[in-house]
């Protein structure tokens, strides 16, 4: 195996639950439109705003309007729309401010590869602004090399084109045998790296790819931080 020189990370249900925290952050957002005066039911609401969500995708910026849109106007008479959009917002960003939290052991591990001459970067899918926020929000900016980090919307290239995982090697300057990454969806973060040959590492969390299959198997599974730091060390011999 060739010496490693770069390690990447997904970002979303990797290092932190997208998806326990997007489902707590909606909740939150449909509670407080009805606080304010929207007249419909919580659980009715929130299938709708599921449906707006996979229609328009996750990174759309007008999930709340979209979903006023296909309510009956009775639902929101005698109410500025505007105002139910902004409540929405507003309290799905007080959740994002109080909540957003990586996974345990996360911060331990990066601070272990901050300490190796590592490449530590991140390929991750979606919105320019959301993605580049959540790392800064989680704070795992600061273990970083700050010009490793790649984000679909700002290269113009989503996963699981291969050329996402091309374009980071290349700029930093390795070879697919020399890098590894780390993701959760093995549709998207295993069969491309395999592909080109980097080493796989999957994250086995509880994020909704838990039961995705994809089409090659990664070279290691780990279900913690600690387990991630063990393969780096016993298994591809580096000193962390």
């Amino acid at each position: 195996m060739a010496h490693i020189r770069a390690l990447f990370f997904d970002v979303d249900d990797t290092l932190y639950s997208t998806s326990r925290f997007s489902e707590r952050a909606r909740r939150a957002a449909l509670d407080a439109m009805i606080a304010l005066g929207l007249r419909a039911d919580a659980e009715a609401l929130y299938r709708e705003l599921r449906e707006v969500i996979e229609e328009f995708s996750p990174n759309s910026s007008s999930h709340f309007d979209k979903l006023l849109l296909r309510l009956d106007p009775a639902c929101r008479a005698g109410i500025n729309p505007a105002l139910l959009v902004a409540a929405g917002v507003v309290a799905y960003r007080e959740v994002k401010t109080r909540d957003l939290a990586p996974f345990p052991g996360v911060y331990a591990a990066l601070e272990a590869l901050a300490r190796t001459t590592l490449i530590r970067g991140i390929i991750t899918q979606g919105a320019t602004f959301q993605q580049a926020e959540k790392i800064v929000r989680l704070g795992i900016h600061r273990y970083l090399t700050p010009d490793a980090i790649f984000i679909s919307d700002q290269l113009g290239i989503s996963k699981p084109n291969v050329k996402i995982f091309r374009r980071a090697l290349d700029a930093v300057g390795v070879t697919p045998a020399e890098a590894v990454y780390v993701g959760d969806n093995p549709v998207m973060d295993i069969d491309p790296p395999n592909a080109l040959g980097m080493v796989t590492i999957r994250y086995c969390g509880p994020g909704k790819h838990a039961d995705v299959l994809g089409t090659t198997r990664p070279d290691f599974e780990i279900r913690t931080f600690p387990e991630l730091l063990d393969v780096l060390r016993d298994a591809l011999g580096i000193a962390v």
